[in-house]
């Protein structure tokens, strides 16, 4: 049966990344490593992961692309101007809404989010959300998020 997970924000091979953000690794190496082994451990062939943007750095997404299950919608991130469908991404230049859920790669201002709508966001990284459900990968312990379970687990 498929599944819907969300994520969002592992810039694959910025190694800046690790110190701007206080991840866990010493090298962008290990930290691709260990992102696509536990990306891989959770998603299966046929589920889709969405992911809310920044995907991978220097314009590098094909090179990760090949080596992760499911398919991947990718909202795009101020890291992704390059990405392209070739690379095996169903783009979104915007917005993706999903019943009460606008899934977005920035931050929604609280004035455009409509009533009863949640945003769910990545691009500020181990930082809360002041409006919204922040899903970069520092706030989801580097993993994938089903989406049944993000406004129990991840709600305010």
């Amino acid at each position: 049966m498929t599944k819907i997970y969300i994520t969002s924000d592992h810039h694959f091979f910025h190694g800046n990344i690790i110190k701007y953000c206080n991840r866990p690794f010493e090298s962008y190496q290990e930290m691709n490593e260990f992102m696509i082994d536990t990306w891989n451990e959770i998603i299966n062939p046929e589920d889709i992961v969405i992911h809310l943007g920044d995907f991978a750095f220097r314009n590098k997404a094909n090179l990760i692309r090949p080596l992760l299950n499911g398919t991947i919608i990718l909202i795009r991130g101020n890291h992704d101007t390059n990405v392209v469908s070739e690379d095996g991404f169903i783009i979104i230049e915007d917005k993706l809404i999903i019943n009460n859920m606008i899934l977005t790669h920035r931050p929604m201002l609280k004035e455009d989010i409509a009533e009863g709508f949640v945003n769910i966001h990545g691009h500020i990284h181990d930082k809360k959300s002041y409006e919204g459900i922040n899903m970069s990968v520092e706030r989801t312990e580097y993993k994938p998020v089903l989406i049944s379970d993000i406004m129990q687990h991840y709600g305010k």
